[in-house]
């Protein structure tokens, strides 16, 4: 099993195909998942709305998925100053340790802000990024609070020892802010790097969010229609001709 040691955590993934890399940041909010791009998270063992990315786009790129820090194969420890730069830190070890230097990233759900983070710590190693389906926040602060509740049952039933107040305070550099959470409004108006974003439309990925990253990010495509299983194909193919239109 391909784990990643980190001072503070073990995290999982799996490396499809070959070409320039595509670094993937599975749905599913705080339990995001390589397994996520497989099945829905709200109805398990039924396909999702999405593509699979390690299988639709491995015959042109080496797609690199992974498990979040505390999600599916993935453990960690908590501390109260961890946050989305943490995430980031895992991120950005993990591409230093299969030897890539510049690469793609695709979010979906959670991802996009992940996507975002990616940029904001490494802007030169990003060639480009996928939003697909961004969270954001808007008249959905109970959703963000539900998810930390289930991450600190998860952490915590696994290492008692991970105090309320860590979870707390990690809840609160996580989802404290607004927006996408992970960057500001104002970092994605000055963001250079390629995006294709592909909108949210309901509670966890507001509309008024992907329409105010379309309004503000100056270098962006929106493929409005993009779920399965009518328009899958099509996504697959914008996504592909995006990523290879960006590659260095």
């Amino acid at each position: 099993m391909p784990t990643l040691k980190r001072p503070d955590a073990e995290i999982y993934y799996e490396v499809h195909g070959t070409g320039f890399p595509l670094l993937l940041y599975a749905p599913g909010g705080l339990k995001s998942q390589l397994g996520l791009w497989k099945e829905s998270p709200a109805n398990p063992g039924q396909p999702a709305a999405w593509m699979n990315p390690m299988q639709a786009l491995s015959d042109r790129f080496t797609v690199i998925g992974m498990d979040q820090r505390n999600a599916g194969k993935s453990v960690a420890d908590v501390k109260p100053d961890h946050g989305w730069h943490t995430f980031a830190a895992d991120h950005i070890a993990l591409m230093d340790h299969l030897g890539f230097g510049k690469f793609h990233v695709m979010g979906g759900c959670i991802g996009g802000s992940y996507c975002f983070e990616a940029i904001e710590q490494a802007p030169d190693r990003v060639a480009a990024a996928v939003l697909q389906n961004p969270i954001g926040l808007h008249e959905n602060r109970d959703t963000w609070d539900a998810a930390v509740k289930g991450y600190g049952e998860t952490v915590r039933g696994r290492d008692p020892n991970i105090s309320q107040a860590t979870i707390d305070a990690f809840g609160h550099n996580m989802f404290g802010g607004d927006f996408v959470f992970s960057v500001t409004r104002d970092f994605v108006k000055n963001c250079k790097t390629p995006l294709l974003l592909q909108p949210g439309t309901d509670k966890p990925h507001p509309a008024k969010t992907s329409d105010e990253i379309a309004a503000l990010a100056p270098n962006i495509e929106v493929q409005k229609d993009w779920r399965g299983p009518t328009y899958l194909d099509e996504s697959i193919k914008r996504v592909r001709a995006f990523l290879e239109k960006n590659t260095p």
